[in-house]
């Protein structure tokens, strides 16, 4: 259609795109560094609210769950309503969360309010990477915005810790929430002044029983795993939610082979790369979430670092994604098929977590640590940022939203599941350890310390193992061409307008 042609070649051409481009990626890096920034104040947290330990996780996971379970719907609403008009509603919704957050005075209030940043967050992120897909259309300039927004994807939850713990030691644990705020007004007047899009599609409707038969299926399986860690894997709770959480999804994917107007079209996930870029993406991030937790606690319960020095301790591995990002994947995904950034990423990645597998309550963080996270950071780099750019190149416009959605779902499913899996997997093995070694008149600190490690050794090792499954998934799965082999990306994307 001539009218979305002309709207592709404006936005092809608007002087001030980049700067729509640094709105869209400072509102992503506020939505991703959320999962994270809280971890660090969390025992202030704890102990001003008075949380138990056995609820405090649910800070982070109400937080992960209602993302990664609405984000489906999210997509579908931003192509109802409009992308740039759920853009700056997700913001200011966004923003009255993070404040109520930042006020709690009781747990319920603290976790209603993660999970309606959550709900919010659902809302805005795919929003910001559709208006992203249908604003760089030239395969050049494309990769490049890409790599920048694939940077802050990637590195937003190690960027969460540092900033977690400045705010934590220096102000207080409430502005990890609060410090939202202005960031999300500079972006949505930022976001009105410079972001162009069309009125939503009219023929777009709300899957609401899909909505409920995903989420819920979602929300069963990461909360069987979160109860995996307290209960036991045999629980009769357990297995219930594992077996609740599998028929929902079951449910769900035959509503969306019947839906009038489904929450998922089952096209979008039946293309062979796109299915592969999901894939990679949650696998990866499986095994990216579980080594902020333990590396979180391991640098400030074994080796003492104070908050901010345990975030500080992160920032070689944000430096790393950035770099491995815009310097490296971005300058020759042009060039190489996009599985060959991929792939080799991943194994990079899980030579660092193997590297990990060998600290111990002695290790020194510049010898042992920090060339583990050096080769974490540059393969998670090199391979966000062709999941992003593949996943959502050649997408229809009516369809840009969902799956933006989906690539953000497996983001953060992949984060709730790996947190919970791999937590469990530390704890169980720690428990053993503790109890095979504890001996009469054996220093009980020392084991116990000692124990804890080794649980994180073995869970670590199994996220390497996740790593390179990963990395096999993107090679044998995503076959597609450089984009400069393909067809260019606005006449795609214009083609099918309904």
């Amino acid at each position: 259609m001539s009218v979305t042609r002309t709207d592709q070649s404006t936005a092809a051409t608007d002087p001030r795109r980049w700067w729509g481009l640094v709105i869209i990626a400072l509102a992503q890096l506020m939505v991703v560094l959320d999962a994270t920034i809280v971890n660090i104040a969390l025992p202030s947290a704890q102990q001003d609210l008075g949380i138990s330990d056995g609820d405090r996780q649910w800070v982070i996971t109400a937080y992960t769950l209602a993302f990664g379970g609405l984000l489906l719907l999210g997509g579908r609403i931003a192509d109802l309503v409009g992308r740039k008009r759920t853009f700056v509603i997700g913001l200011i919704g966004f923003a009255a969360a993070s404040a109520l957050g930042g006020a709690a005075q009781t747990s319920g209030m603290l976790f209603g309010a993660r999970a309606l940043q959550g709900v919010f967050a659902a809302v805005l992120a795919p929003s910001a990477l559709s208006l992203l897909t249908t604003t760089f259309t030239d395969p050049k300039e494309r990769g490049k915005a890409f790599g920048i927004y694939g940077a802050l994807a990637g590195s937003g939850s190690a960027i969460g810790f540092i900033v977690g713990g400045l705010l934590t030691e220096y102000l207080d644990w409430r502005w990890c929430l609060y410090v939202n705020v202005p960031i999300a007004v500079l972006a949505v007047f930022g976001g009105l002044a410079l972001l162009h899009d069309r009125p939503g599609h009219a023929g777009a409707r709300l899957d609401v029983p899909g909505a409920l038969l995903g989420c819920g299926g979602l929300v069963a399986i990461v909360y069987g795993f979160s109860e995996a860690e307290p209960r036991g894997w045999t629980d009769p709770l357990v297995l219930g939610l594992f077996a609740a959480g599998a028929v929902l999804l079951a449910t769900f994917v035959w509503w969306q082979s019947r839906a009038p107007v489904p929450l998922l079209p089952l096209h979008i996930v039946k293309d062979r790369n796109r299915a592969g870029c999901f894939l990679t993406m949650g696998l990866a991030v499986i095994g990216m979430f579980g080594l902020f937790l333990f590396m979180t606690y391991y640098l400030q319960v074994i080796l003492a670092y104070s908050p901010v020095k345990t975030g500080l301790a992160f920032l070689p591995l944000t430096a790393a994604i950035i770099i491995g990002s815009t310097q490296i994947s971005a300058r020759v995904m042009h060039r190489v098929p996009p599985r060959l950034l991929m792939a080799p990423g991943m194994v990079l990645a899980a030579s660092g977590m193997v590297i990990l597998t060998q600290m111990t309550v002695h290790s020194e963080y510049a010898t042992e640590i920090l060339p583990a996270l050096v080769l974490m950071g540059l393969g998670m780099g090199l391979t966000f940022m062709p999941v992003f750019a593949t996943a959502t190149a050649g997408v229809a416009p009516q369809d840009s939203g969902v799956t933006s959605a989906t690539v953000n779902t497996s983001q953060q499913v992949g984060g709730s599941i790996g947190t919970a899996l791999l937590n469990t997997i530390a704890t169980t093995s720690s428990t053993a350890y503790v109890t095979a070694h504890l001996t009469t008149g054996a220093n009980r600190n020392l084991i116990t310390n000692e124990g804890i490690v080794h649980g994180y050794t073995v869970a670590i090792w199994c996220a390497a193992g996740i790593m390179l499954l990963a990395g096999l998934v993107a090679a044998l799965m995503v076959t597609a061409k450089p984009p400069r082999q393909d067809a260019p990306t606005g006449t795609t994307l214009t083609e099918s307008v309904a």
